[in-house]
């Protein structure tokens, strides 16, 4: 443990990197967002696969030597608006991904068999790599990551109602399948900068588990977002903090175990709530069986 941790510097490495964390602060609130919407609409394998893909842009990428980046964006974008167009047909969509994915995996270790330079960078594509972008990398990261939340506000409202009920909102006149391309592209995006923080391999830590938790919690369309968002920065920013403090162990670890614990406890709260809400309405209606006329007057809750 003592060569584990020595946070050795960690006051310099803090100011040096404050540009890494404010640019993981913004991806958390991004995963935050975007997750809310990935878990309405049941889609997490659409991350995974889209991950998948991103690793590969990033991987022919960093083979000929272009920023990676940039390769992670347009393999994330490419693959992202396929799936977008094929999840207009449901039934198609899952099996799409299924197709992608394995392609996408070989595409990206080809691309790293044949690149012959630092096996770190090979590394940094599956773990994560925040702390070692350029500062025009994290002046890109962040002008994505506000597209990204811009984009979101925008169809916030419609999505929303797509995601909850697409047959009623088609039927009211929602563009559900234009609506359905464009999350799907956002979210692609959205992907690609998650997997500077966590990876290719744990990119679901900040985008699936924090809306996961938080709908542990609440079911209120504010109060989920916004815990999600709280769940998702503390998940990322938290990860690089502690991760300064270790010369030996990467970034996306620590972040992944913090949204793992927030999970953890909010999945025990959740329970606990349920369980003990579920015992006052057998309790009520136990002592309604026993006392006819406490019903009289008032709407009694049907069993189940």
């Amino acid at each position: 443990m003592n060569g584990l941790f020595t946070f050795e510097d960690y006051g310099e490495l803090l100011s040096l990197l404050s540009n890494s964390i404010i640019a993981a602060a913004l991806l958390g609130v991004v995963g935050g967002v975007v997750s809310v919407f990935v878990k309405m609409r049941d889609i997490a394998l659409a991350v995974h696969g889209i991950a998948e893909l991103s690793f590969a842009g990033a991987a022919f990428a960093l083979f000929i030597g272009y920023d990676v980046v940039y390769g992670s964006i347009i393999g994330s974008l490419v693959v992202a608006f396929i799936i977008g167009i094929g999840s207009i047909r449901s039934s198609e969509a899952n099996s799409m991904i299924g197709v992608l994915m394995p392609f996408g995996i070989g595409l990206g270790i080809l691309f790293l068999a044949l690149y012959d330079g630092r096996s770190a960078n090979k590394f940094g594509l599956l773990t994560g790599q925040i702390v070692a972008i350029s500062p025009g990398q994290t002046k890109l990261l962040m002008v994505c990551a506000a597209v990204v939340l811009a984009v979101i506000f925008v169809i916030w409202r419609p999505l929303q109602f797509a995601s909850v009920d697409p047959e009623i909102a088609k039927a009211k006149g929602v563009p559900t399948g234009t609506l359905t391309v464009v999350f799907m592209v956002t979210l692609g995006l959205a992907v690609a900068l998650s997997v500077q923080v966590v990876g290719v391999l744990l990119v679901m830590a900040l985008l699936v588990t924090p809306a996961a938790a938080a709908m542990q919690l609440s079911s209120h369309p504010i109060v989920v977002p916004i815990l999600s968002v709280v769940f998702a920065v503390t998940s990322s920013v938290g990860g690089i903090l502690i991760a300064l403090g270790s010369p030996v162990v990467p970034i996306s670890p620590f972040v992944t175990t913090i949204s793992f614990l927030f999970y953890i406890i909010a999945r025990m709260i959740g329970g606990y709530r349920t369980k003990h809400q579920l015992e006052a309405r057998n309790r009520r209606l136990g002592d309604l069986d026993k006392h006819p006329h406490l019903a009289e007057g008032r709407d009694v809750p049907a069993a189940d």
